[in-house]
């Protein structure tokens, strides 16, 4: 099988999987009959010399993926859902994303940057050492606490057909369940690993603005600071993330860089579950759709 793409991505969506070749978009579903419906969409790749820069790209490939995520899921939720009153419109899925993305800002960045400061008011060691293991310890909590969701239990085990696809793919091997299974779950430019990754840099990171800038004589006004730029860095911090997990991916036979990417891997015993022959079927449908193949068992749909 002749590669077009080394770095073909993908996420897992709901009852399947969405695969990304390029500017080759294909997301595959199972609907409650057995079927395998599938979609394909092209997407605009041409960006200005200047998004497509180092520390740049990765926010931008973050603000994409979100945008291309968006569209998939609700895709997926729709062809998933036998009833179609309980069908998602374009407009619920855009306020569910902006609002989950409001949740997430406030969890994992505004709510420890208060807390922290409040505790340790003075003291910009201590803060900033409790925000980072805080943040650490509420992202953790939440990805162990959903795991036990039967629907993301689901969507985890797609997630694990998803790198065993991609890496029957790069092994250039025939493109049948049987020979992904024998990969394992844990892929190294994982979305889980890339999260870990922003966790962790933002530690460094925002310890160092924070010893840089001066203090506000308030600790209201602290606050306000430490969450403004918290928020407003956020780019910068996926950007060097980015550029890390890229460096990584191709460096993993070197045994410093192996153990700075153990972590994000180790998370993914949670994020990633075995998945059946069948639902490796429909991570395969996307996989050869995104990469231009003929497919059998599968519907193209709208």
């Amino acid at each position: 099988m002749e590669k077009k793409c080394k770095n073909v991505g993908g996420q897992a969506v709901i009852e399947g999987v969405m695969m990304r070749n390029g500017s080759l978009v294909a997301t595959a579903v199972r609907k409650p009959n057995g079927e395998i419906v599938y979609k394909k969409t092209h997407i605009s790749s041409n960006r200005k010399k200047f998004f497509q820069l180092p520390f740049i790209r990765g926010a931008v490939v973050l603000f994409d993926s979100l945008v291309v995520g968006m569209k998939e899921l609700t895709f997926s939720a729709n062809e998933s859902e036998e009833n179609e009153e309980e069908q998602l419109s374009n407009k619920e899925a855009v306020m569910t994303t902006v609002f989950s993305l409001a949740l997430g800002i406030g969890l994992f960045i505004v709510l420890p940057s208060i807390i922290s400061t409040f505790l340790f008011n003075g003291n910009k060691g201590y803060t900033n050492i409790f925000e980072g293991v805080l943040r650490l310890v509420l992202f953790l909590g939440y990805i162990w606490a959903i795991s036990f969701s039967k629907e993301i239990k689901r969507v985890f085990e797609y997630h694990g057909a998803e790198h065993k696809t991609i890496y029957a793919y790069e092994n250039n091997k025939e493109l049948t369940p049987e020979n992904a299974q024998a990969f394992t779950t844990l892929h190294p430019r994982c979305g889980t690993s890339f999260l870990l990754t922003v966790m962790l840099i933002a530690i460094m990171v925002f310890s160092l603005i924070d010893y840089i800038l001066p203090t506000p004589n308030t600790v209201y006004m602290k606050i306000l600071m430490r969450v403004v730029l918290r928020v407003v860095m956020m780019p910068l911090i996926a950007g060097i993330s980015y550029e890390f997990q890229r460096f990584s991916s191709n460096h993993l036979d070197n045994f410093f860089i192996k153990a700075l990417a153990y972590p994000g891997l180790a998370l993914q015993k949670i994020t990633t579950k075995e998945p059946d022959l069948k639902q490796l079927e429909v991570a395969i449908v996307a996989m050869k759709v995104a990469l231009g193949l003929e497919v059998e068992n599968a519907r193209e749909t709208k």
